[in-house]
């Protein structure tokens, strides 16, 4: 080999390891804790000056009335207990933050939900993001196309949400999300719950 090809072949290694190394800066930036337990009802609620917390074991029995109320949208039902909190301003009834998980491509993503006392959304933000790839569904640009949805809206790519590139599942995600913690929040103020 010439000195001028081992020189060459020198430089294309380095820009191929150079470039491996920023697609892995870059997958690892999407990933992170973005929100503890303690922030987020205020994440989805500023306004609230007064929140209370409870947590809502995911019984067999609950999760079927949630999934009724859910219809053709299946998400994923894997947790144990659901946190709620209650949010007010002075006296008045904001609404329920709701903290759920949703399974993206691979892993799961944390959410909470703001759900108004009518059932409509206030708010959206990402808790924990865990996929490599898709982080764009933490802007706000693409959270705030949820405020004002009801539990009948649809809430698909492409469909009632626009969609992110190369964050098809965790769009997806994103809306099972929204629809089960607006299940749950209506789920739980019924009698005998």
């Amino acid at each position: 080999m010439s000195p001028s090809s081992s020189s060459w072949l020198h430089r294309g290694l380095r820009a191929l390891v150079a470039s491996a190394c920023l697609v892995a800066l870059t997958a690892h930036a999407q990933e992170g804790n973005f929100l503890g337990e303690g922030e987020a009802a205020k994440a989805v609620f500023p306004a609230a000056d007064k929140v209370e917390r409870r947590a809502v074991p995911a019984t067999p029995a609950l999760r079927d009335r949630v999934r009724e109320r859910l219809g053709s949208v299946v998400p994923s039902m894997w947790e144990d207990t659901w946190v709620i909190f209650t949010a007010h301003d002075h006296d008045k009834l904001l609404g329920e933050a709701v903290i759920v998980e949703e399974i993206g491509k691979h892993r799961p993503i944390t959410f909470v939900v703001g759900v108004r006392p009518d059932g409509t959304i206030e708010d959206v933000a990402v808790m924990a993001y865990r996929e490599a790839y898709g982080g764009e569904i933490r802007s706000n640009r693409f959270l705030t196309q949820y405020d004002g949805k009801t539990p009948s809206d649809d809430l698909r790519p492409y469909h009632g949400i626009k969609n992110v590139a190369g964050a098809t599942l965790s769009v997806e995600a994103a809306g099972r999300a929204v629809h089960k913690a607006q299940a749950i929040a209506a789920t739980v103020k019924e009698p005998g719950s």
